[in-house]
């Protein structure tokens, strides 16, 4: 069986970084994280859109912490000891995502980057650059420039 890439990685190897929201698997490449915190609460800001949680200051840079889950249309994270915070960057602007772990570190083949299927999910479709078969089970692959707009750092910073 052939396994047809749409998303562009054909012969590229990707480093992505794996995480789960409830009890799916979703994953980034490296190249958009800068490090990975563990919990720590954060300052609600009024009027914040209902994905923003608050903020938190990140070595003197205050950053947007976003309930990833909740931007994915899942249920909101209820974060705890065990949550991390995977801070991105995305446009120049940094962000922290609310994970409910991280699972791995791994090297991929852009030919194992399959397309999503053309199905009702539980995540918007738009921001799923593909579906990793992997030994484990299945890992989407967040694209996160289409998840947050280049305009979504001049709202947050306002």
């Amino acid at each position: 069986m052939t396994t047809i890439n749409t998303a562009g990685f054909d012969g590229e190897t990707l480093e992505i970084i794996a995480f789960r929201l409830h009890d799916q698997e979703f994953c980034v490449k490296t190249t958009t994280i800068r490090e990975i915190r563990g919990w720590a609460r954060s300052t609600p800001i009024p009027h914040a859109p209902p994905d923003v949680i608050g903020v938190m200051n990140l070595r003197g840079s205050v950053i947007p912490i976003i309930d990833l889950a909740h931007k994915l249309g899942m249920k909101s994270t209820d974060a705890n000891e065990r949550s991390a915070i995977v801070v991105a960057e995305v446009y120049n602007m940094v962000v922290g995502l609310v994970v409910d772990r991280v699972s791995d570190i791994l090297t991929i083949r852009g030919e194992q980057i399959q397309p999503v299927p053309e199905v009702t999910t539980s995540f918007d479709k738009t921001y799923a650059e593909g579906i990793i078969a992997h030994e484990n089970g299945m890992i989407c692959f967040l694209n996160l420039s289409r998840m947050f707009r280049e305009r979504d750092g001049e709202d947050l910073a306002a």
